[in-house]
């Protein structure tokens, strides 16, 4: 029996939509970067976030990309808001959807949350428009 995790249909699936919605460039990078210590998290999820949850058929992934930077948002993973921010490119999410979801965020997890993560949206935005950032 092969035991490498890679080999499993869920790893397969996973990396599957990971590249759909972050690109290739992003997951050949973590994939690369990857070493004995943390290979196990990147394992995880790919498995668990790409190859389960987003690989679910019951929401769009321009659904799954507005619910997940309301999360990140709110929990104040600003790196993690850049990253889904710049996958909306691959998801569908507009940036008026980005607007709305971190609007939510202002009145349910506070307004320096949301604040942070429009700052965090309008650098990704300048950046991915090839214009300078203030």
């Amino acid at each position: 029996m092969d035991d490498d995790p890679k080999n499993t249909s869920r790893y397969r699936t996973g990396l599957e939509v990971r590249r759909s919605v972050l690109g290739d460039q992003h997951v050949d990078r973590a994939v690369d970067a990857a070493t004995d210590f943390d290979r196990p998290f990147q394992q995880l999820i790919t498995e668990a976030a790409w190859g389960t949850v987003w690989a679910r058929p019951g929401l769009s992934k321009r659904e799954r990309s507005i619910v997940t930077l309301a999360l990140l948002a709110a929990l104040g993973h600003d790196e993690e808001v850049a990253m889904h921010v710049r996958a909306t490119a691959n998801t569908g999410a507009s940036r008026d959807d980005i607007r709305e979801a971190f609007l939510h965020v202002a009145i349910y997890a506070g307004v320096p949350a949301a604040n942070r993560a429009f700052r965090i949206a309008k650098e990704v935005f300048s950046q991915m428009d090839g214009a300078p950032h203030a």
